[in-house]
């Protein structure tokens, strides 16, 4: 019998972390950032900085499976980014995708976000090609839309 691949990356196998700035390791920070290049630079062709000043004020969660990073989202308080609490750079490594992982890490970023500062609304700017992935998480489309590095983006919002 073989395995899937994938089944190696089920959500509830992972060891999740959640880190602030200055508790990640210079290994820790190295693969986030890793991964966050190979998602979001290569993976999308999409040349912007990534090192945005945002890092510091961020709670960083984590998900990995044998030692290596699949799943990644940095998650802000409120007036941070946006007004409101909100994730960002929600990312899963190519070779872990098809398992559900996107699902489970955006439902413990807004877990992590109700555990550090409370239920609240939270914000985010989603690629408009995920609107239906988000809307899955409660996010409601605000009408926003936007152009952010070549990309179409839209300002969603989750009320509790």
């Amino acid at each position: 019998m073989s395995v899937d691949p994938v089944d190696r990356f089920t959500p509830a196998l992972l060891q999740w972390t959640v880190d602030d700035f200055d508790a990640l390791s210079p290994s820790s920070l190295y693969n986030v950032l890793a991964l966050r290049s190979e998602v979001f630079v290569v993976e999308q062709a999409c040349v912007f900085q990534d090192i945005d000043g945002l890092d510091p004020l961020a709670m960083h969660l984590q998900g990995h499976s044998g030692g290596i990073l699949v799943a990644y989202a940095r998650c802000f308080p409120a007036g941070a980014s946006f007004p409101e609490a909100s994730i960002g750079r929600v990312a899963t490594r190519s070779s872990a995708r098809g398992a559900g992982l996107g699902h489970a890490l955006v439902a413990r970023a807004l877990q992590a976000v109700v555990d550090r500062w409370g239920v609240q609304p939270v914000r985010i700017g989603a690629q408009a090609h995920l609107k239906h992935f988000y809307q899955r998480h409660g996010f409601s489309d605000v009408g926003r839309p936007y152009l952010e590095d070549g990309i179409e983006h839209l300002e969603m919002m989750r009320m509790p």
